[in-house]
């Protein structure tokens, strides 16, 4: 069982949220009174949020392929940002932090007229702009010299981008993952969706290879939605070849996620060298 949800107030007018693994920062602009009150109604949603995943957990772990049945508002998020992607192996697990902070977002515009507001979720991020309003956001996406990776550059988004949500996933992230990247950066319509693309396009930065580690993931966490399947456990000195080649496989998937109409942009990273689709300015001016 959990602790009761924790509600702090931080500098900037930010909020954090926390109970058991979800941990959230957001902020909203706009009017004091429409601050005020979607503050208010963001925690009283929060606070629901865990039991009702916890409910669920059973269909939520089941590949969406065999058609998961849910009922609760964040775990049909999850189920529908996953179902354009059921051609691959996917749970709807994937889209947990995105779909957790589309639905704070959601909750938050629909209590006040909102300027502008984040909601982070782990670096799972959701977006609100309005006409005229614009975000930037900074990507720390490259782990090339150590565990906590550096500054790549700053994305600026615009209401007219069409941008709602940005995730970031790879083996060196909170989750496991089938593939070796450092990490996968996604720009999309909404949180969820860029969640599970993220997932995804990291699993694809993969190449066979014995300087790579992997482990069955039900060994490391008996609970994990990917049952026997081989996860990264550890990544060895790999040349220049080698990363390009996995950097190359990734960016393929991506481009076909990006054709679909999935995704807006992708940016991949790997031992200092980078793939980025490029579509938007922002991503374009990152820096490997």
């Amino acid at each position: 069982m959990w602790d009761a949800p924790t509600v702090q107030r931080l500098d900037g007018d930010r909020l954090h949220l926390q109970q058991g693994p979800i941990d959230v920062v957001l902020r909203a602009w706009g009017a004091t009174s429409a601050v005020r009150e979607a503050y208010e109604a963001v925690v009283t949603r929060f606070g629901a949020i865990l039991p009702e995943l916890a409910g669920e957990l059973t269909e939520l772990r089941r590949p969406i392929a065999d058609r998961p049945l849910v009922e609760t508002p964040v775990a049909r998020r999850m189920v529908a940002a996953c179902r354009p992607f059921a051609g691959l192996f996917v749970t709807p697990m994937a889209a947990v932090a995105g779909a957790v902070a589309d639905e704070l977002m959601e909750t938050m515009v629909k209590a006040a007229p909102l300027d502008r507001a984040f909601v982070n979720d782990g670096g799972d991020i959701a977006i609100h702009l309005t006409e005229g309003e614009t975000m930037d956001v900074a990507v720390a996406a490259d782990f090339a010299h150590g565990a906590v990776p550096a500054l790549n550059g700053r994305i600026t988004l615009t209401e007219r981008d069409g941008i709602g949500g940005i995730a970031t996933s790879g083996a060196q992230g909170r989750s496991f993952s089938l593939g070796i990247a450092d990490s996968v950066t996604v720009l999309a319509r909404d949180a969820a969706t860029a969640d599970v693309a993220a997932t995804l396009i990291a699993n694809a930065v993969d190449i066979d290879d014995p300087l790579i580690s992997r482990s069955p993931a039900c060994e490391l966490d008996p609970d994990s939605d990917l049952g026997e399947r081989l996860v990264t456990t550890a990544v060895g000195p790999l040349a220049a070849p080698q990363i390009a080649a996995a950097l190359d496989a990734g960016r393929a998937r991506a481009e076909q996620f990006r054709r679909r109409g999935l995704i807006f942009d992708a940016a991949l990273m790997l031992r200092g060298e980078a793939r980025i689709l490029g579509q938007t300015r922002s991503l374009r001016e990152m820096k490997p």
